[in-house]
């Protein structure tokens, strides 16, 4: 038996990376692949996600790739972690999750962050600007009240066929993320990017501010981040690689680029100035990696400091074939129940 309470769910978040040498189509196609393994496996949900103009991620559409994700699964929740609210309509944002849970009912998750495009040139593409990320909280009511038809921001207006589904709403806590969760009685996804500390504060706070709502009447904490399992540690630390480069990269030259592959990596970790190198190894603190029996305590330590109700794994490697590896041992760690109904399990291509 797995030392992790059984109430505990696990779910997986796929950004549907880039991989050099390989088109973003090739990404694309890979993710809906993967959600019927992760399906196959026992997980709970698949969740996809928004990036634009980043060239190392090829999900620019969750929505879009939600219902090929969703076509392609039958048992497994799907949504997304998350659209990016301050970039879109909400309207049409409602719109979009109403279609998903009319040809998909009772397996659609809508997770709703507040980011928006990194760069000027992204916003100035996308209509927006830094301080449409302060209006989150009234984007969000309107949204919610598309469902309701209790929206009072567009009298008249209504979100045709959201009105009267009730889709689980998700937010995602960046900057005022976790309050804002609080006081709309939303569940909370969260990830220890300041450390774990402050993210444990952040959940404190949330549970002692939560409010109870229509859409939740309780607090629900979902933590997120990359937990890798192998054979042996070297081989778990092995596949979290390529990701951290890539961060590093990214915080070094602006550009988040395609996972390279381990010998590329270990090459280039080399040569890396004194501040790559600390980049390089920020990107790898707070993950979970190494055998089995590593995995285990470590796992279910942080899940009790927390009290989560739910982790999102976020793992993600340039090997694809290590990486289903590391989600089968986890889930045989974990004792999920293999779904039978799910499409057989076949390593990727």
């Amino acid at each position: 038996m797995s030392p992790i309470t059984a109430t505990t769910r696990f779910s997986v978040l796929d950004r549907s990376r880039t991989r050099q040498g390989q088109p973003a189509a090739q990404a694309l196609r890979d993710t809906v692949r993967f959600a019927q393994q992760i399906e196959e496996l026992g997980y709970h949900r698949f969740w996809v996600s928004e990036h634009h103009s980043v060239p190392g991620i090829a999900g620019s559409a969750p929505t879009v790739l939600a219902a090929a994700v969703a076509a392609a699964t039958s048992t497994i929740r799907v949504g997304t972690g998350g659209v990016m609210l301050p970039n879109h309509r909400p309207l049409v944002v409602a719109e979009q999750f109403g279609v998903l849970e009319s040809l998909f009912p009772g397996r659609i998750d809508m997770g709703l962050g507040r980011s928006v495009g990194f760069t000027d040139g992204i916003r100035r593409a996308l209509g927006r600007d830094k301080s449409d990320a302060d209006d989150f909280p009234g984007q969000l009511a309107e949204l919610l009240g598309y469902f309701t038809g209790t929206q009072t921001a567009h009298p008249q207006v209504h979100a045709h066929p959201a009105e009267g589904l009730r889709v689980p709403v998700f937010v995602l806590a960046t900057g005022s993320g976790a309050r804002v969760a609080a006081e709309a009685g939303l569940p909370l996804v969260i990830a220890p990017v300041r450390g774990e500390d402050a993210m444990l504060r952040a959940v404190e706070g949330y549970r002692a501010d939560f409010r109870p709502s229509a859409w939740g009447e309780r607090p629900y904490v979902v933590l997120s981040g990359a937990v890798a399992v192998a054979a042996d540690p070297g081989r778990a630390r092995d596949l979290l690689l390529p990701e951290a480069r890539a961060t590093a990269h990214a915080r070094t030259h602006g550009v988040f680029p395609p996972l390279a592959p381990l010998d590329s990596v270990l090459a280039d970790a080399a040569t890396m100035t004194a501040r790559e190198r600390s980049l390089f190894e920020e990107a790898q603190r707070g993950q979970l990696h190494g055998t089995a029996d590593q995995v285990a305590p470590a796992l279910a330590a942080l899940l009790s400091r927390s009290g989560a109700d739910e982790y999102l794994l976020t793992t993600s490697g340039h090997d694809r074939t290590a990486l289903l590896d590391s989600y089968q041992r986890l889930a045989a760690l974990l004792d999920l129940t293999p779904n039978r109904a799910a499409p057989p399990l076949r390593p990727p291509t």
